[in-house]
């Protein structure tokens, strides 16, 4: 049936009309912010990469915490920059470290606030890279496994109510769920990094991270952004491992890995709304290229209409605000 019997710019005609057939709708419970906290005390640093984005000492953190609770944006995701690094990451479980520290003033102070903690070693490490070396420059599947493990148990103990590891080690889901479940953590769910592209898209985070590694790359162990049905399979290997919620990152150039994974599987999907995204539309906002705020919502937007069920973004904030029409 086509024109002139169907005209669609019927129901495009005024925005109540619009509203009312609207397929996808972006709501502040999607909205995952992340958050880097350091050592120290008194800092709140922007980070130069991530404009509007800062490092947080411990006792300024409820700065921020007061204004997402006041959002109500439910989760937040914790990154940590350690006090020490070493060959293995050990500051990673440490337990006086930011990220544990964190998690206990997060649970006591804002016990509805969901946390979610990133499982990696790449900030923690001297090196940069996201495992144990072997012969100082590849690094080493298996042994690297029970340290993820040890990272998130640590988490879970100071209170984390996700562990979200992002390393991309063959088998670290099942790993992290053995270790969680023989410490009695088995209702903490495991939000894997199930399609994680070596991307450039990275770039800002790295620096605001002091993750970058000292040599090489880490495409040894991040998927080729070439490929698609290998996420499928890298996919459908973490929900055999016992991943309760899976993920896609990046999200703007992957979008179609987005939609795979959310028509493919029966978990729910996170995707990542990274530095490198977020920092190209700050960018061109700033000089007056583009209109932020429409920018931001028709993105986020359109990673809901791809499939995503959450989205980590540093435009949170922001779009939190925007969604309650400020």
């Amino acid at each position: 049936m086509g024109f002139p019997i169907y005209r669609p710019r019927r129901t495009r005609a005024t925005e109540n009309l619009r509203s009312m057939i609207r397929e996808t709708e972006l709501s502040v419970n999607d909205l995952i912010y992340p958050l880097f906290v350091v050592p120290g005390k008194n800092v709140k640093h922007e980070i130069e990469s991530l404009p509007g984005n800062y490092h947080w000492s411990l006792d300024r953190l409820p700065e921020v915490l007061d204004e997402i609770t006041e959002l109500k944006i439910p989760a937040v995701i914790l990154f940590g920059i350690p006090s020490y690094k070493n060959a293995t990451g050990s500051s990673a479980w440490d337990m006086e470290e930011p990220v544990q520290q964190a998690c206990r003033l997060i649970k006591e102070k804002y016990p509805d606030l969901v946390i979610v903690t990133d499982v990696c070693l790449c900030e923690y490490t001297e090196h940069g890279h996201c495992g144990v070396l072997e012969n100082g420059c590849t690094v080493n599947n298996d042994a690297t496994l029970p340290l993820l493990a040890k990272v998130a148990v640590s988490h879970a103990k100071a209170g984390a109510d996700i562990i979200a590891p992002s390393n991309m080690m063959d088998g670290y889901v099942k790993a992290i769920r053995t270790a969680l479940d023989e410490e009695g953590f088995t209702n903490i769910p495991i939000m894997a990094y199930s399609a994680k592209f070596a991307s450039a898209y990275y770039g800002p985070f790295r620096a605001a991270a002091d993750s970058a590694p000292e040599h090489g790359d880490r495409k040894g162990y991040q998927m080729d952004p070439a490929n698609s049905d290998e996420a499928l399979r890298e996919v459908e290997l973490d929900i055999e491992e016992g991943a309760d919620i899976v993920m896609v990152k990046p999200a703007l150039a992957f979008m179609d890995i987005i939609l795979r994974v959310k028509d493919t599987f029966n978990r729910p999907l996170c995707v990542y709304n990274v530095s490198g995204e977020y920092a190209m539309v700050k960018a061109a906002a700033e000089r007056g290229w583009i209109d932020e705020k429409r920018i931001v919502m028709e993105t986020l937007t359109g990673f809901k209409r791809a499939g995503a069920k959450m989205i980590i973004t540093y435009h949170a904030l922001d779009a939190a605000r925007w969604l309650r029409g400020e």
